[in-house]
C-alpha cells in the first residue's frame, strides 16, 4: 500500500459535524493512508530502534458522542497496545500534521524517564532542533517551540513529568496544513523519517 500524502478533504474531515458522521469520512479518508503510513514504518521504526515495532491505527472506539477532533498512527514495541509504552505518532488535527516521540501518561515507568531527562537536559537543549515542539498534554494541539525554551523551562517539564501523576513528554515536529496539502507523499515520508532520526535519542534513553 503506497502513501500518496495528506490532500485538503483529509483536514476538513475534522469540521464534520456528528460523531457517525465524521468517523465515516475519516475511516473513509484518512485511514487507509495512516494505514500505509504503518506498513511502511513499522520495519524502519524496528531497524532504527532495535526493537520490533508495531503499528496500531486510533480506532476511535470508546467514543459515544463527541467526535474525535485528531487521529493518528502510533508504533510500539508491542502488538496488543502502545499507551504503557514509550512509542512514535504520526497523525493529524484539522490544523496540522504532527510527528512525535510521546511518554503519555499511562506510561508506569514515565517518572523514572523524567529523571533520566532531567539528568541529559543539557544535551537535549542543545541536540533538539530549534524548529521542534515540546507538549505536555497530547490531547491538545498547543504546543511549545524549541527555540522559545530555555534549560531551566525544559527541566521543569522533566520535573513534571516524575510528580504529576497525568503528566505527559511529547516531542516532534508539526507541519501546517497548507504546507502539507503542497507536499508528495513522498517528500511528506521523507520529513516523517527525519523527524523520527531527530527523536530517536530520546526513545534511546528509555531502552
Amino acid at each position: 500500500m503506497s502513501f500518496s500524502g495528506f490532500t485538503e478533504s483529509d483536514f476538513e474531515v475534522f469540521s464534520i459535524d456528528g460523531l457517525e458522521n465524521r468517523m465515516d469520512a475519516l475511516i473513509t479518508h484518512i485511514r487507509p493512508k495512516l494505514d500505509a503510513l504503518g506498513e511502511h514504518f513499522a520495519p524502519t521504526l524496528s531497524a532504527m530502534t532495535g526493537n520490533e515495532m508495531f503499528a496500531h491505527v486510533a480506532k476511535h472506539a470508546r467514543r459515544k458522542v463527541h467526535p474525535p477532533n485528531d487521529t493518528w498512527v502510533a508504533f510500539a514495541n508491542n502488538s496488543r497496545g502502545y499507551k504503557m509504552l514509550p512509542h512514535f505518532q504520526i497523525g493529524l488535527w484539522g490544523s496540522h500534521v504532527f510527528i512525535w516521540f510521546a511518554m503519555i501518561y499511562e506510561a508506569p515507568q514515565k517518572a523514572e524517564y523524567g529523571k533520566i531527562l532531567q539528568a541529559k537536559v543539557n544535551e537535549i537543549h542543545h541536540e533538539i532542533p530549534n524548529n521542534f515542539v515540546w507538549s505536555i498534554d497530547h490531547m491538545k494541539p498547543d504546543v511549545f517551540k524549541h527555540a522559545d525554551l530555555n534549560k531551566d523551562e525544559l527541566q521543569d517539564m522533566f520535573v513534571r513529568l516524575q510528580t504529576i501523576k497525568k503528566a505527559e513528554i511529547l516531542c516532534g515536529y508539526q507541519i501546517p496544513r497548507k504546507e502539507a496539502i503542497n507536499m508528495s507523499g513522498q517528500q511528506m515520508i521523507d520529513q516523517i523519517q527525519n523527524v523520527f532520526t531527530q527523536v530517536l535519542p530520546l526513545y534511546k534513553l528509555v531502552q
